[in-house]
């Protein structure tokens, strides 16, 4: 097992200016799964490739435990890699295929049955090692592709998206087993996702990036809870967390008719460069659905009910506003109410932002003031 650490790794691709990875710092505890996630095309998969040796580093370095692997080739750096494809052989069996690996590398034929029989025994496999690929469904599939990474015990696990060929429900059961095998193995673990729904549940701590750039690393409940900037706000969390940008007038920011108090030390933080405005977000289950008349209640005009069995989400615009409040890369407000007691399209609901959970951005800078 070892520690990984990316010391200010940049890579620039051919013909380009802009890097695909930006002077990525980041450490990675031993035994820790970590996840990357952000949009597609923000340089997650290009880390864990710079990682893997796949793809050349053009500035900085990048370490496994106390050793500089930076221009190390990829079969001896003491990694294992699961692809968003399984890449299993066609013509040979499960057995062989997990234990492919090992037999190039000269291992006795003993301890390679020895190890891919430990390895399909954790992964449910046992009864399918003289099967082939193609009498496998895709989770089997892609458990062989885990388990042939097993049989390696390699210092560190990288996967990249290799539940984005299964199906919803597959993927909420694979991911479960990844995070528990992970786990039990002890190994150091980089995972590449799109889907912050896995970040949120399968990660020790979640790094965010966008347009090669690191936004913020943290546990799950602290990217929720306390969001370094508009992005990392937007983008985790489902559904999406609410944003709007409003005008501050003695001490309070402006929400249709109704007010949000903002604390003192806020209020000092913002700079002419806020032109008097502040972002707040506010996540869906952060509005309580009150009576007309209460006091800080704005209006939401409810344009889609959506109901979830044990939820309930209303999608609806802001009322009396000029301002662009939205949630992700939707222009509505989402509210989570009582899947018991919802309203009816074209209703008009008076919501409150409960106490202490509005989460307050700079307007010019989009960092977090609150």
């Amino acid at each position: 097992m070892a520690t990984v650490t990316y010391d200010h790794a940049t890579r620039i691709y051919p013909g380009t200016e802009r890097p695909a990875v930006d002077a990525l710092n980041l450490h990675i505890e031993d035994g820790e799964f970590l996840v990357l996630v952000g949009p597609s095309g923000c340089g997650k998969s290009t880390s864990l490739r710079m990682l893997a040796g796949l793809e050349d580093v053009n500035g900085g370095h990048i370490y496994i435990g106390d050793r500089d692997v930076t221009d190390v080739q990829p079969k001896d750096r003491d990694i294992a890699m699961v692809f968003q494809n399984y890449a299993l052989y066609p013509h040979m069996s499960v057995a062989d295929n997990m234990g492919f690996a090992l037999k190039i590398a000269g291992t006795p034929k003993a301890e390679i049955r020895q190890r891919v029989e430990e390895a399909a025994k954790i992964l449910d496999l046992s009864e399918y090692l003289d099967r082939k690929p193609k009498a496998l469904s895709g989770g089997q599939r892609q458990r062989v592709a885990m388990g042939r990474a097993i049989v390696r015990q390699p210092q560190v696990f990288l996967m990249d998206e290799p539940l984005s060929n299964l199906d919803a429900k597959l993927r909420v059961q694979t991911r479960t087993q990844i995070a528990s095998l992970q786990r039990r193995l002890g190994v150091t673990t980089v995972y590449v996702t799109h889907d912050q729904t896995e970040a949120l549940t399968m990660g020790d701590r979640i790094a965010v990036l966008k347009d090669g750039l690191l936004q913020q690393v943290g546990t799950p409940r602290e990217m929720y809870d306390t969001p370094a900037n508009i992005f990392v706000a937007g983008f985790i969390g489902s559904p999406a967390m609410n944003i709007g940008t409003f005008d501050v007038k003695d001490g309070r920011a402006q929400v249709g008719h109704a007010t949000v108090p903002l604390d003192r030390s806020v209020i000092s933080k913002l700079t002419d460069a806020d032109n008097g405005k502040v972002s707040i977000g506010f996540r869906p289950e952060a509005l309580d659905v009150v009576g007309e008349g209460t006091e800080d209640a704005f209006q939401i005009q409810v344009n889609l009910v959506e109901e979830l069995g044990s939820d309930a989400f209303i999608y609806g615009d802001l009322k009396s506003s000029s301002a662009d409040l939205h949630s992700g890369s939707s222009d509505q407000v989402i509210v989570r109410v009582d899947p018991r007691r919802t309203p009816m399209k074209g209703d008009t609901i008076h919501v409150t932002i409960k106490t202490g959970q509005a989460h307050v951005f700079s307007a010019a800078t989009g960092e977090r003031l609150s």
